[in-house]
């Protein structure tokens, strides 16, 4: 397959660990990494089993309300609801934020928020943010041309570079050809197409992919469709803006791709490139968020609304969770369903008498966020409800707490529709029951069949 090359040289690179987006999705993508999902799923290589909720294919991997069937979207918090997200907090409710919408019952949404006009660095949730700034800079240089959008993110290869500096998370080398793979960190000289680069930054939450993907937004955003450049016009670029003048176009990109999407930036925001050599040639400044804008983001997803249908379809399936399910993602309770998640994470420690610093643990600051979507469809059991929540609860393990949470949060749903769907799946049972009587009394009414005396006349 012709590629477009934006940068010479490289390797095989395919991202790991989280793994994301519909097992079926290699031939629409062509991300290696989906390849050695579904040769997993098909018994073709070694790997982690997948969760029952984890094999939905690209044709039910949408947008919930693409069609513009969605309940009407309200941000005033149910007090009674509230009220009940609290309680599970505890003692500790106070450094916790969390916001749910719970639309399984598409004709009553309900929202419920705890601490919702708190404000919080998210870590690498802000991914979201490069998400969709990304694809809101590929609607704009191909608003009417979905083809040419989607041969850009197949075919375009990018070379990863100083910008990658540094980053821990480890990705998945595989070779669809072979069945080869290595796991270890992205090295300046790796190869991937946009699309897995995209894949690295949201399903292994690479950092040096975000910071690849943050600096591709701004290369595209300029160049438009003479993108990608050639490495000399790319040097130009760079070379015609100083250090400010770079983080200018940076944030202006960072910060329209939700504004246009109707998403405050006063709440929202991802400041600054994620890995250090990013942020000593880009300028920025702080990041943040907000578990109500986050639910927001998450709610415009569904709607098909953040920059388009399919960039919404696209951002959903970069989120489906496939193999390895962590923090609030990872209760068992949650394996029979869909599960569309991003976290992050930052915490530090400072010396104290007993204390051992360990990860997800810090005794100066804890911080963790979670986001999530889950949706069925699980029989009788067909649940539907976003949720964000932000935490900073010291020298306590904060993914194990975002685990329980995830427990609660779920009873909560599975309560609030404990009745309607009983009631639903009675009158579901009646009504097979009485389609089978009116069937059995047609049958009944029948008129005998007459009697062929041909075929009861003894033969000679």
């Amino acid at each position: 397959m012709k590629r477009i090359l934006a940068l010479v040289g490289g390797c095989l690179v395919v991202a790991g660990g989280v793994q994301s987006y519909p097992i079926d999705g290699y031939d629409h993508t062509e991300i290696r990494r989906v390849a050695y999902t579904w040769r997993v799923y098909t018994g073709e290589v070694p790997g982690r089993a997948l969760p029952p909720g984890a094999k939905q294919r690209l044709d039910t991997v949408v947008p919930a309300y693409i069609d513009g069937n969605a309940p009407p979207f309200s941000l005033e918090p149910d007090p009674g609801f509230s009220a009940e997200i609290s309680q599970v907090l505890g003692e500790e409710a106070s450094e916790y934020a969390v916001s749910v919408m719970d639309l399984s019952d598409p004709a009553n949404p309900t929202y419920a928020e705890h601490n919702g006009d708190i404000r919080r660095n998210v870590g690498s949730v802000g991914k979201l943010v490069i998400g969709v700034a990304f694809f809101q800079a590929l609607a704009d240089t191909y608003p009417d041309d979905i083809e040419a959008r989607e041969r850009l993110l197949r075919e375009t290869v990018i070379t990863g570079d100083d910008f990658i500096i540094s980053d821990h998370h480890k990705v998945l080398f595989f070779d669809p050809e072979t069945n080869a793979r290595e796991w270890r960190k992205i090295a300046i000289g790796d190869t991937g197409t946009l699309w897995e680069w995209l894949d690295w930054m949201l399903s292994a939450s690479n950092n040096s992919a975000a910071s690849t993907m943050q600096k591709q937004t701004m290369l595209l955003a300029h160049f438009g469709k003479d993108y990608p450049p050639t490495p000399e016009q790319e040097a130009q670029f760079w070379a015609d803006h100083n250090y400010n003048e770079r983080g200018e176009i940076f944030m202006g990109l960072m910060n329209e791709g939700l504004s246009k999407n109707g998403i405050d930036v006063n709440l929202l925001r991802q400041g600054s490139f994620f890995t250090r050599e990013g942020k000593k040639r880009v300028g920025g400044t702080s990041s943040y968020g907000n578990v109500r804008e986050l639910v927001r983001y998450l709610y415009l997803l569904e709607r098909g609304e953040l920059v388009d249908a399919w960039s919404s379809t696209e951002l959903k399936r970069l989120l489906y969770m496939t193999q390895r399910r962590i923090r609030y993602a990872s209760h068992p309770v949650l394996n029979p369903y869909a599960v569309y998640f991003k976290s992050g994470s930052l915490y530090s420690c400072q010396p104290e008498e007993g204390f051992t610093c360990k990860q997800y643990q810090g005794n100066k600051l804890n911080l963790l966020a979670s986001v999530a979507i889950v949706e069925g469809p699980v029989p009788d059991e067909d649940y539907h409800y976003l949720v964000a929540v932000s935490s900073n609860v010291l020298k306590k393990n904060s993914a194990v707490a975002h685990q329980t949470l995830a427990l609660r949060i779920h009873r909560m749903i599975e309560a609030r529709h404990a009745d309607r769907l009983a009631a639903e799946k009675a009158a579901a049972a009646a009504a097979a029951a009485a389609e089978a009587a009116a069937a059995e009394a047609a049958e009944a009414e029948k008129p005998a069949a007459p009697v062929s005396l041909e075929a009861t006349t003894p033969g000679d």
